[in-house]
C-alpha cells in the first residue's frame, strides 16, 4: 500500500472563519483539503461556491480539490479550477459525456477525477481511466455531513483497485463518507489510499493533529 493520504472535509468547519479553519487544517499537517459544493439540485444542500474557495486560498499550502455534486458540473469546472482547486471531482451520474467532462479538466490544467454513489457500477468507470487521475468511491449517500459509513462498498472498492491495478496507470482510489479511525481499517484493507474524513475529525476530542496521525495509523494497520 502506498502511504496514505488523509483529506479533510471543510463541511463540519466554522463558516464564519473559512480562512483560520484551513490554516489549522494545514498546521495539523493533512495531505490536502477538500471542498464539497454541493448546488441543491444533485444533492439537498448548498454550499460552497468559486470566489469563498479562492478567498481561502491564500490560507492554504496544501492542495484543494473541489467535489462537485452539482448536476451541470460542466459550466462550472472553469470557476472551480480558477478558484485555486488543483482537483476536481465530477459525479458519473452527472455528467452526459464523461470522458469529455474528464479531459475538460485536465485542458483547464487540473487533475481530474470521477465520483460514484454508493450504487453505481464499477464498470461505469472503466473506460474512462486514462482520462482519469482519481476514483471516488462514495461510502455514503452525497449530501449531508455526519453519516454513517456503509461497509457493504467495500467489495465495489476492491473491485476499483483491481481496475486500477490492472489499468497501470497512476490513479488514486479515493473514500468519502462515515469515515474514522474503525472504518477507515476496512476502507485500506479493500485498497483505499485516500481517506475523506470530516466529522469524525472535527470532533475528536485530542485536536485534528491527533486525529490525522490516528487515521494514518489505522490505515496502515497500525496500533493506534
Amino acid at each position: 500500500m502506498t502511504e496514505p493520504l488523509v483529506v479533510p472535509s471543510v463541511l463540519p468547519a466554522d463558516f464564519a472563519r473559512l480562512g483560520e479553519e484551513v490554516r489549522e487544517l494545514c498546521e495539523a499537517g493533512v495531505d490536502r483539503i477538500q471542498w464539497d459544493v454541493m448546488d441543491g439540485v444533485f444533492v439537498p444542500n448548498l454550499t460552497f461556491g468559486p470566489d469563498l474557495i479562492a478567498a481561502a486560498r491564500p490560507y492554504s499550502t496544501v492542495g484543494f480539490e473541489a467535489h462537485l455534486m452539482v448536476v451541470e458540473p460542466d459550466e462550472l469546472l472553469g470557476r472551480y479550477v480558477d478558484a485555486g482547486c488543483e482537483l476536481v471531482i465530477v459525479h458519473a451520474e452527472a455528467c452526459r459525456h464523461l470522458h469529455r467532462t474528464l479531459a475538460r479538466i485536465r485542458d483547464l490544467g487540473a487533475r481530474s477525477g470521477v465520483a460514484l454513489n454508493p450504487h453505481t457500477p464499477v464498470d461505469t468507470v472503466a473506460h474512462v481511466l486514462a482520462e482519469t487521475d482519481l476514483v471516488l468511491a462514495m461510502t455514503v449517500n452525497p449530501g449531508f455531513g455526519g453519516q454513517a459509513y456503509i461497509c457493504a462498498v467495500e467489495p465495489k472498492i476492491a473491485r476499483l483497485r483491481r481496475m486500477i491495478d490492472e489499468s497501470e496507470l497512476p490513479i488514486e482510489l479515493e473514500v468519502d463518507g462515515g469515515i474514522t479511525e474503525v472504518t477507515i481499517r476496512g476502507a485500506a484493507a479493500a485498497g483505499a489510499d485516500v481517506f475523506i474524513s470530516g466529522s469524525w475529525m472535527y470532533a475528536y476530542p485530542d485536536g485534528k493533529a491527533a486525529a490525522v496521525k490516528r487515521l494514518r495509523a489505522a490505515a496502515k494497520g497500525e496500533e493506534v
